[in-house]
């Protein structure tokens, strides 16, 4: 998970798919895959991570326009990692490790988000 993290924050930072793939080690195909795939989904992402660190916090840091739907993306998952661990006293938690726990491991997967990604839904009062 936290290759393909790196992979989808370095796009939303800038970089183009060969640069990131020589900077992981990864090939150029793979890395394209990946952000071909977030991007499919990139404000669903946005939308599902807002929501989590909306309930995961009581008086939650939203995140503002970062500048792109990929920067805003990235920017909701960080805020929901950080949500997480101050909800839970832990700490720092990984983004990709939260990221990889909400989506059961489907954050690139068809079909996810579906109607409910998880069985705790944070947009239910």
């Amino acid at each position: 998970a936290a290759v393909i993290g790196a992979a989808l924050a370095a796009k939303a930072a800038g970089a183009g798919h060969r640069r990131i793939a020589v900077e992981l080690g990864r090939a150029a195909e793979t890395v394209r895959g990946w952000l071909r795939r977030f991007a499919g989904r990139v404000e669903a992402v946005r939308v599902v991570f807002t929501g989590w660190c909306r309930a995961l916090a009581a008086d939650p840091v939203m995140p503002g326009p970062a500048g792109s739907v990929w920067a805003d993306a990235i920017g909701a998952l960080t805020a929901a990692a950080g949500a997480l661990g101050t909800r839970f006293d832990t700490g720092e938690v990984p983004v990709w490790a939260m990221a990889a726990a909400i989506s059961n491991g489907r954050l690139l997967a068809p079909g996810w988000p579906g109607r409910r990604s998880t069985r705790i839904d944070p947009d239910v009062s």
